[in-house]
């Protein structure tokens, strides 16, 4: 996975014949291995920080200046070899629900990443302990999607598989963003979100869920998890033991996580445990105060939450990851002395750290003292290395994996199962005459151009204005960006917004990529039933109107 194909693989040694612990399961060679590391290198491989730049090795003065302020050193090479770092995360400057702990840009395009992961994984095989990064990022896909330039395949969001509701699809799907994530050297993916949303909804969640049914969430949690590490990248189940049913945002709060255990474990731990069962390598902790364990304390932070539930009841036995240590719940202590809590909680991996150096000295200090147990840490390690062993199993696949007729197809059958019809009739076509096509405060240009062409390929005759509105309402769209002459509205995210539109015709797509264009003028055309169901309840609406 990025980097050195060889790496992992006994095949590529020099000797004449495999050693014994290149023969062995990743297990037992990570054992091997963390019985070697120095204090150093163990402390280093817990970390993921974020860096500056979009090359390995040749960064701008800006982003030079950017890495000398967080972490000492110009380029996020000399961050892996100063602090001989475990893993990365690549981040991107966004506006979506995520994007205040961002700080950096790493993309800019497939083949840019590709040669940033190559780069970054060469600078980690110079390290004493020779196994490859985990570079992560976040691409759920729908509003928090890192990586988005031609000819990455763009998935529906979460939601919008919640509405399919077919874990076939969600699978076959997944299989294909991870695949293409390994071709630009990604191997692992912040990703799926496991949260159920409550009744109430999650502003910062949103369609980032599966919706409100444990069971659907659950099924397509475990079908995104098999689709991905098929392809070769690890999956992660986020945000434990669950952020759907808070309103508040871990990203400047701590949310209250308020049910009693027994809610919990109906509502809230049915996808993880699927995505245990179905083999997800990681999991990340949530910034969540969960009541009903241990009150008062992040879960992130909590033992409880952490070992107890996670691991000793749900038996999860591998990596657990902090939600960004940059957040709110997470700066109550110098960042030292957070890194220290996260370890001896029950985390291996310290997710973008607001400085490194403060860290990895909490976490080295904390060793040396005995405070922190050697032994903690290298099973810690032990988890890391592991998975990281694993993933080196997978060949790295050519470029000429991203993108192609197969994966569009696949993204394709989803975005086209979970179309759905909330008001209006299921029988020919939704639209007639002459159509305009409109969006929420004249924005949404791409996806305006995009169902415009669609809908002409249909044959429907779109005009730029006079015709039967056809309105787009997208994310961090509310009420003021409904049309009340409208004769269709479209919900391109969370459908909550259609319970306050009187168009006589609500259709919910989730998402706003150009393939869920294509099959919402399929429907609209009256080409092909809308089969979806809303996967949350939308005021005064049914889930669907079509059966």
């Amino acid at each position: 996975m990025g980097g050195d194909p060889r790496a992992g693989r006994s095949s590529s040694r020099a000797t004449p014949s495999p050693s014994a612990t290149e023969t062995a399961d990743p297990a037992t060679r990570a054992r091997e291995l963390v019985a070697k590391l120095g204090d150093e290198d163990l402390v280093g491989q817990v970390l993921m920080p974020y860096v500056y730049g979009t090359d390995a090795n040749r960064v701008a003065s800006s982003a030079a200046s950017g890495n000398r302020k967080y972490a000492g050193v110009d380029t996020p090479a000399q961050m892996i070899a100063k602090y001989r770092l475990g893993g990365l995360i690549l981040t991107r400057r966004t506006s979506d629900a995520t994007g205040s702990t961002n700080p950096s840009t790493n993309i800019e395009s497939p083949a840019q990443v590709r040669k940033l992961t190559t780069g970054l994984q060469e600078a980690a095989h110079a390290l004493p302990a020779g196994v490859p990064l985990l570079i992560g990022t976040d691409q759920e896909f729908g509003s928090v999607t890192r990586i988005r330039e031609a000819p990455v395949t763009q998935l529906p969001s979460a939601m919008a598989f919640g509405a399919a509701a077919n874990s076939a699809l969600t699978e076959a799907a997944w299989r294909a963003a991870g695949t293409e994530l390994a071709a630009l050297g990604v191997n692992v993916d912040f990703a799926p979100v496991a949260d159920v949303l409550g009744p109430a909804g999650s502003g910062v969640i949103g369609s980032r869920s599966y919706g409100t049914d444990p069971k659907v969430a659950a099924d397509q949690v475990a079908g995104a998890v098999r689709g991905l590490q098929a392809g070769g990248v690890a999956a992660t189940l986020k945000h434990f033991p669950g952020h759907g049913h808070t309103t508040a945002d871990s990203h400047t709060n701590l949310p209250v996580l308020s049910q009693n255990r027994a809610a919990l474990n109906s509502g809230d731990l049915p996808p993880f445990q699927a995505g245990i069962q179905a083999g997800a390598w990681l999991v990340m902790s949530g910034h969540l105060d969960v009541r009903s364990v241990e009150p008062g304390v992040p879960a992130t932070f909590s033992h409880k939450v952490l070992t107890d539930v996670l691991r000793k009841e749900l038996g999860f036995t591998g990596i657990v990851v902090t939600d960004s240590m940059g957040m709110a719940p997470a700066r109550q202590w110098p960042i030292g002395e957070a890194a220290v809590r996260a370890v001896l909680a029950g985390n291996d991996v310290l997710l973008m750290p607001p400085d490194v150096g403060a860290a990895h000295a909490g976490l080295l200090a904390a060793l040396k003292s005995g405070r922190l147990p050697r032994a903690q840490l290298e099973e810690s390690v032990t988890r890391i290395l592991t998975v990281k062993l694993r993933l080196a199993g997978f060949a790295q696949p050519a470029m000429s994996a991203v993108g192609g007729a197969e994966h569009e197809a696949a993204a394709k059958a989803a975005a086209a199962a979970a179309i759905t019809l909330l008001r209006g009739s299921c029988q020919g076509p939704l639209v007639s005459g002459r159509v305009t096509v409109t969006a929420a405060g004249g924005g949404w240009v791409r996806q305006r151009e995009a169902l415009v062409a669609a809908l002409k390929a249909h044959g429907i005759e779109v005009v730029a204005s006079g015709g039967k509105i056809v309105h787009l309402v997208g994310y961090g769209d509310g009420s003021a960006g409904l049309r009340s002459d409208a004769a269709v509205t479209v919900a391109m995210d969370t459908p909550y917004v259609l319970g306050r539109s009187s168009s006589p015709v609500l259709v919910a797509t989730y998402s706003s990529t150009a393939v869920s264009m294509a099959v919402l003028a399929t429907v609209l055309a009256g080409h092909a039933r809308p089969t979806g169901r809303s996967p949350v309840p939308v005021s005064g609406l049914p889930r669907t109107t079509c059966g």
